[in-house]
C-alpha cells in the first residue's frame, strides 16, 4: 500500500500578500474552492486503495491543518510537527522512520502540499503503475512534460527506458538546476528533459538505506528526533534539539542526485508548483480577455491580468499583464512577468519589522480566528469566530477590559467562576483583571464583536490558567 506523505513546509513568499509565513499558500483556496493542501490530500483517496496521508508541517500551522483535514473529511494517519525547518531530506527521513515502525514494507509517495494539477485524476493510476518498481527498491520520481522554456523549475534528463518494468519508466540521466532562458529553450527542443515535480515514490526502507549511504548525518538526526519525539494531543512532535543537528538539505541533493536506483516516469498532469502569480494566472479560469479575476472587480480595456480583492471594489482601465491583489491590509501591483521578484517586497518588510510579512489582519487560532476591524487610541475592535464545540481557554488581562457582543450563535461565558449563556444580540463586560473564558457549545459558528479598552492592548497581556491546546500557547 502506498501512503501519501504531504510536505507542508513552505511560506510562498512570491505570492505575497495572499501568502504569508503564518498562513502560507498551501492553506489558501487559490485555484479551487478547497485549499491547496486539501486538494493534495484528496488526490490518492483511501477508497482507491491508498493509505491515509501522513502530513509533515510547521508546528505553528498544526491546528489550521487539522481543521482543514477535518472539514475535507480526511483522516491523516499522523500529523508530524517540525519545530524548525530542515528541508525535505529530513522531513522524508522522519516520515520513513515513522512508517517502517508500523510496516517494514511501506511505500511512501512524497507530495508537496502546494502544487496544482488540472488533470489530477490521472495521478492515482500513474502511482499504481509505478508502485512495483518502488517495491523492488527503485527511487521513482515523476517528471512533467514541459510545454514552455520555464526557468523557475529544475529539470530531469531522462536516460534509457527500463524494459522490464511496466509503464513508461526510464533511468535518470541527470538532475539539472534551474536553467537560464537559453538553456531552458534548448531543453524544450531536445525533448529529453522534464520538469522536476518534487514528487517521489519509494519504499521507506530503501530510502533509509540510501540515506545512510549518502547523507548519514540527516538519518542520524532524524532517528534521534523521532525517538525523542512525543505525542502532543492529536499530533506527533519531533524533538527540536535533534532536528536542529540535521543538515539543511533537500532530498534531491541528499539522495536522488547520487543514487543509482533513481527512475523517472514522464507524466502530463497539468502540473504547476504555483510558485508565483504568473503560474497562478496560468491555472486560473480566465475570461475572453485573458483576465483571471476574483472578488468585486470591474475591468475595462484590461487584458491578460490577475486581479483579486478580498473586499474593496477594484476597477482597472487600460492595463495589460497586471497583477493586482488587494487584501485587508495590503495592496500589490506588479507586472505579471515580474512576479518572481515579489519576494523582494517580503524581504524589505522583514528587514523593517513589518507584521505584514508574517500575518494577515485575520489571525487564525486553534479555536477559530479573530480579525482586527479598527485600532484607535486606547481601544481596538475585533471580530471573533469560535468554531463549533471550541473554547478560548481561561485567562485574564492586567491592562485591558473587553466588551463582547454576540452577533451570531450562542456563547457560554465563564466570568470569575460564574457561568452565563449570552445569546444573539446580547453582551457582557469583562472587567480588567477578571478571569474569563468563552465556549461555543453549539454546532454552528459563534461570532462575537469584541471592543477592547485600556492602556495597553498587546496580545502578550494575558495570563492563562490552562493549556487546552498543547505545549505552545496561542491565545
Amino acid at each position: 500500500m502506498v501512503t501519501p506523505v504531504i510536505l507542508s513546509g513552505g511560506s510562498g513568499s512570491r505570492l505575497w500578500p495572499l501568502s504569508r509565513s503564518h498562513h502560507p499558500k498551501q492553506l489558501l483556496p487559490l485555484v479551487t474552492e478547497r485549499t491547496m493542501i486539501q486538494e493534495t490530500a484528496s488526490r490518492l483517496p483511501v477508497e482507491q486503495g491508498f493509505g491515509k496521508p501522513l502530513v509533515v508541517c510547521n508546528e505553528a500551522h498544526r491546528f489550521m491543518i487539522a481543521e482543514q483535514m477535518r472539514s475535507a473529511d480526511i483522516s491523516p494517519c499522523a500529523i508530524v510537527l517540525e519545530p524548525c525547518s530542515r528541508n525535505t531530506a529530513f522531513a522524508a527521513a522522519a516520515s520513513a522512520l515513522i512508517l517502517v515502525k508500523h510496516d517494514p514494507d511501506a511505500l511512501m509517495l512524497l507530495m508537496p502540499a502546494d502544487h496544482a494539477m488540472t488533470r489530477a485524476t490521472a495521478l492515482a493510476e500513474i502511482v499504481r503503475k509505478a508502485a512495483p518498481a518502488a517495491a523492488e527498491g527503485h527511487m521513482v520520481t515523476f517528471g512533467i512534460q514541459p510545454d514552455a522554456p520555464e526557468t523557475g523549475y529544475g529539470y530531469i534528463r531522462i536516460g534509457r527506458q527500463v524494459e522490464d518494468q511496466p509503464g513508461s519508466l526510464f533511468e535518470v540521466g541527470a538532475f539539472v538546476e534551474k536553467p537560464s532562458k537559453e538553456l531552458a529553450t534548448g531543453y524544450l527542443a531536445d525533448g529529453r528533459y522534464l520538469w522536476n515535480s518534487g514528487m517521489f515514490l519509494f519504499s521507506a526502507k530503501a530510502f533509509l538505506d540510501e540515506l545512510e549511504r549518502f547523507a548519514p548525518d540527516v538519518l542520524t538526526a532524524a532517528e534521534k528526533s523521532v525517538d525523542a519525539g512525543r505525542d502532543d494531543l492529536d499530533f506527533f512532535r519531533l524533538d527540536q534539539t535533534a532536528m536542529e543537528a540535521s543538515p539543511n538539505i533537500s532530498i534531491d541533493y541528499a539522495v536522488m542526485e547520487h543514487t543509482d536506483r533513481a527512475r523517472v516516469v514522464p507524466v502530463d498532469l497539468g502540473w504547476t508548483d504555483v510558485g508565483g502569480f504568473e503560474a497562478l494566472w496560468s491555472v486560473s479560469e480566465r475570461s475572453e480577455d485573458g483576465n483571471a479575476v476574483q472578488g468585486d472587480v470591474i475591468t475595462i480595456d484590461t487584458r491578460d491580468s490577475y486581479i483579486r480583492t478580498d473586499g474593496k471594489l477594484v476597477a482597472t482601465v487600460g492595463v495589460k499583464d497586471l497583477v493586482l491583489v488587494v487584501t485587508e491590509d495590503a495592496v500589490l501591483a506588479a507586472n505579471r512577468g515580474s512576479s518572481q521578484d515579489i519576494r523582494k517586497v517580503v524581504d524589505v518588510l522583514k528587514e523593517t519589522g513589518r507584521s505584514e510579512a508574517m500575518q494577515h489582519q485575520t489571525i487564525h487560532r486553534p479555536w477559530g480566528w479573530f480579525q482586527r476591524l479598527h485600532v484607535g487610541d486606547r481601544y481596538q475592535v475585533k471580530r471573533l469566530m469560535i468554531n463549533p464545540n471550541a473554547r478560548i481557554q481561561l485567562q485574564k488581562h492586567a491592562q485591558r477590559a473587553e466588551h463582547w457582543v454576540v452577533v451570531a450563535g450562542e456563547a457560554k461565558v465563564t466570568l470569575d467562576g460564574t457561568e452565563r449563556i449570552i445569546g444573539q444580540d446580547e453582551s457582557i463586560l469583562i472587567p480588567v483583571g477578571s478571569t474569563h473564558s468563552v465556549e461555543n457549545t453549539t454546532d454552528e459558528p459563534l461570532i462575537i464583536v469584541e471592543v477592547q479598552s485600556g492602556a495597553y492592548l498587546g496580545e502578550d497581556d494575558v495570563t492563562r490558567f490552562e493549556q487546552r491546546y498543547g505545549t505552545v500557547t496561542v491565545d
